[in-house]
């Protein structure tokens, strides 16, 4: 029986080839498209699911108060923190300390060993790391390899690079130069005491050698304090503990270390657990509440991937019902001999599940071709390995896709009544029209929400990269103060700006992208409020050599050698101290006293999500980041010497640079990401929509030939033949268009929500976005009426 079931499917698929192709390729363009964002939301719901204590593994959050009365959530807490609360906390069974690089010193350090030397990630960890976490040690004793302060930890990858060998390196000793950055205090000889494995791509904690905690205690054991909030602390829980009981035990865990009423009390802040398989998806927040993050990128496209599955199955639906009029007989027959309406519904739920299978197949060869490209464009190293779990989501969609897209016609056909059907009569065909036209309204809806949110997003894209910033971004590289370089990092500057074709050079702590200094520290006349600054520790020649304009008073100056403790503030941060006439009052910065002797026109010196706030920009020579303005047009052969003159400051080092807007474009890669997969998406859901447009067409084209040959006849043009198939399927996508208008407005709203500087929605984008989707339908739709209307009328009245 289901032998017959599959040849009569199969029979019927090659009876209507037109029909069958434009069904194929609709649903195997979806299914392609909902795997491949199957494959993307797989591999970023996997980022640290490798963790084995993953459902008792915490990271302590610290919320704490800010001047406009709202909340600033940090990852970083005190570092007495974690032995505190593993004393004074029943239910913490472990709590480990890492320290992660200051956002002001390059990303990763120098390690060498003889005449081998190459860049790593370095982290400060307490011996417990590796029982709390389930990064695997490879060689030594996990309750050993921390016994004394000068012991380190290389990941498998490093030792092969440096000693060709994962084994007997533990003994060995390297050399570590974190440059001239906060971190060079830790510079020096280190010996070998465990090798581990390098931590998987799904991994958010990346690092190759690891330090013990205790080092950095001992050598900055005066900043460790209650007040000092450094590195992150994670906490495993025991098992069966109530985490909400032990959230509010730990609320005010710091605020405890206090006396009532002291003045630190009203800033200090209050802690919080967040899962930390849940950070990487789940790391926005709002007023001290998580809020969002990556998770909405998941969503969106988890969205988007069912819209176009449910559009490619509208198109079967219809297409389905449409031919139903070819069918009823066929129905009548069957059901007159004995066919049950049971058996019926399987036999053309077995058409949809064979033209579902097909699809598959075509989706996944897609899908191979097109990976790729999807593995640049998304940043990720994707792979489609057909082990069990892909093929049960496989086998999951396409029984989803073929139910949902077979479903409807086959209750719609097997329903005819048996005397109806034989005469030719469709059973209640007024309701299946409605249901027809519906199921068009709703995917022209869906494809004009997408296109006007990619016209939004590209809009916004182009916000930000074209906004003035209040600094000049282009032809500006930048590369790390380095190895043998900072030993002469003012000779290599002086020589750097004697070089043709380069503009200015200098040097500064940080960079213009979010990392920088911070706290509330700062004392000025006056002062009645705490204010949280952000601020940059800044060379001779910076703020000519990034463009920034002074609004009132000087910039540093060689001229003065005074400069060495004086301070400039921006227009934002003089308006909160609320001072009149700032040149020449004197702040404390941090103790320091500080003579102000500029005010600089407000600039952005992070992403756009931000408003510009409080900042200051303190001289410091020597700093860890080197800036180069190059002259345009000279870029390629002043880099060559530029290359050259590092290399005879710093040999045996390659020179690795960045060019500054490259790294501001890379500030919004996510966004960007958004905006391209959208783009593609958005294409390829009206791509479908109207391939389904078109088999309606040609459906109506040959349903009406009779009657086309007869108003042709009588006299009819072409044109008005071609408006009367064209006008049904016109309104309903006016339809669409007006239903999608508020829901794509709302969507819209929240999102730019998210960003302080943001464009306007005006009607502009909704009526261009509009007429797109208009014309592309006309197009659709005139080809098969042009194509009846020239149609012979005699050929016409002839057919059957």
């Amino acid at each position: 029986m289901f032998k017959n079931y599959v040849k009569f499917a199969w029979r019927n698929l090659l009876k209507d080839r037109q029909f069958s192709l434009l069904n194929l390729i609709g649903l195997s363009t979806g299914l392609a498209c909902g795997l491949l964002i199957f494959l993307w939301i797989s591999d970023e719901r996997s980022v640290d699911t490798f963790q084995k204590n993953g459902d008792r593994l915490y990271q302590v959050m610290e919320n704490s108060p800010i001047t406009d009365g709202g909340v600033s959530t940090m990852e970083h807490t005190p570092d007495l923190l974690g032995g505190a609360l593993v004393r004074e906390v029943p239910g913490i069974e472990e709590a480990v300390t890492i320290k992660f690089p200051d956002e002001d010193d390059n990303p990763k350090g120098i390690l060498s060993m003889g005449e081998s030397s190459l860049k790593a990630r370095e982290l400060f960890v307490t011996p417990n790391f590796f029982t709390v976490f389930s990064f695997r040690l490879l060689d030594g004793n996990k309750d050993q390899v921390f016994s004394d302060e000068h012991n380190v930890l290389l990941s498998d990858e490093i030792a092969m690079k440096l000693f060709h060998s994962t084994k007997d390196v533990i003994g060995k000793t390297i050399i570590w130069d974190r440059g001239s950055g906060s971190s060079k205090t830790f510079n020096g000889i280190y010996t070998v005491s465990g090798i581990f494995q390098a931590p998987p791509s799904n991994s958010s904690i990346q690092f190759d050698i690891l330090f013990p905690h205790e080092l950095y205690v001992a050598k900055t054991s005066d900043d460790i304090n209650w007040q000092s909030n450094s590195p992150d602390t994670y906490v495993l829980l025991k098992k069966g503990v109530d985490v909400q009981q032990l959230r509010n035990k730990v609320k005010d865990f710091i605020k405890s270390r206090y006396k009532p009423g002291s003045e630190d009390l009203k800033w200090t802040g209050t802690l919080f657990l967040q899962r930390f398989t849940d950070r990487y998806l789940h790391n926005h927040y709002e007023n001290g509440e998580v809020a969002g993050g990556r998770i909405a990128y998941v969503q969106l496209f988890s969205i988007i991937a069912l819209f176009i599955l449910v559009i490619a199955c509208i198109n079967f639906m219809n297409l389905a019902t449409a031919k139903a009029s070819h069918r009823i007989k066929e129905v009548g027959i069957k059901k007159v001999i004995g066919a049950s309406r049971a058996s019926l519904i399987f036999q053309y739920l077995s058409e949809s599940m064979l033209m579902t299978l097909g699809s598959l197949v075509f989706a996944i060869l897609i899908v191979f071709t097109l990976l790729p490209g999807f593995r640049e464009l998304t940043g990720k190293e994707l792979r489609m390995d057909l082990d069990l779990g892909l093929l049960v989501a496989l086998a999951g969609i396409a029984l989803f896709t073929g139910l949902l897209a077979g479903s409807y016609p086959a209750l719609y056909l097997s329903g005819f009544r048996p005397a109806r059907a034989l005469k030719g009569r469709l059973h209640a065909a007024a309701g299946e029209s409605w249901i027809r036209k519906g199921l068009v309204v709703f995917q022209f809806a869906i494809s004009m929400v997408l296109i006007v949110s990619v016209g939004i997003v590209y809009k916004q894209m182009e916000l930000i990269q074209t906004r003035n910033l209040g600094y000049n971004k282009d032809n500006i590289i930048h590369f790390a103060n380095e190895g043998k370089l900072q030993q002469n990092q003012q000779t290599f500057l002086a020589e750097l700006r004697a070089l043709p074709g380069v503009v200015s050079a200098s040097d500064m702590e940080g960079d213009m992208l979010g990392n920088h200094s911070g706290g509330g520290g700062i004392d000025w006349p006056g002062k009645t409020e705490r204010i949280e600054f952000s601020g940059l520790y800044i060379d001779y020649d910076f703020m000519q050599t990034m463009g920034l304009h002074m609004k009132e008073g000087r910039m540093f100056s060689r001229k003065f050698n005074s400069d060495s403790s004086s301070v400039i503030f921006n227009e934002t941060a003089i308006a909160a101290m609320r001072l009149k006439d700032p040149l020449g009052k004197i702040v404390k910065l941090w103790g320091r006293q500080a003579p102000i002797i500029g005010v600089v026109k407000d600039f952005h010196y992070e992403s756009l999500y931000n408003k510009v706030g409080p900042f200051f920009l303190s001289f410091r020579k020597n700093g860890s980041n080197n800036l180069v303005k190059i002259k345009a047009g000279m870029e390629r052969e002043t880099l060559i010497q530029i290359e050259k003159l590092y290399k005879t400051f710093n040999p045996g080092l390659p020179f690795e640079y960045n060019f500054l807007d490259e790294d501001y474009k890379a500030l919004y890669a996510s966004e960007q990401r958004v905006s391209t997969l959208s783009r593609w998406f958005a294409g390829i859901a009206v791509i479908i929509s109207c391939l389904g447009l078109f088999g309606l067409a040609t459906f109506t084209a040959q349903k009406r030939q009779k009657e086309i040959g007869i108003r042709k006849i009588v006299g009819a043009s072409i044109r008005q033949i071609v408006i009367l198939l064209s006008a049904g399927f016109l309104k309903l996508v006016c339809i669409a268009l007006f239903v999608a208008f508020p829901i794509t407005w709302w969507i819209l709203r929240f999102w730019l929500s998210t960003f302080a500087y943001r464009v306007q929605m005006g009607p502009g984008i909704f009526l261009m976005a509009s007429g797109a989707i208009l014309f592309i339908t006309f197009l659709t739709i005139s080809f098969q009426a042009v194509r009846a209307a020239i149609e012979n009328p005699v050929k016409s009245l002839a057919a059957d």
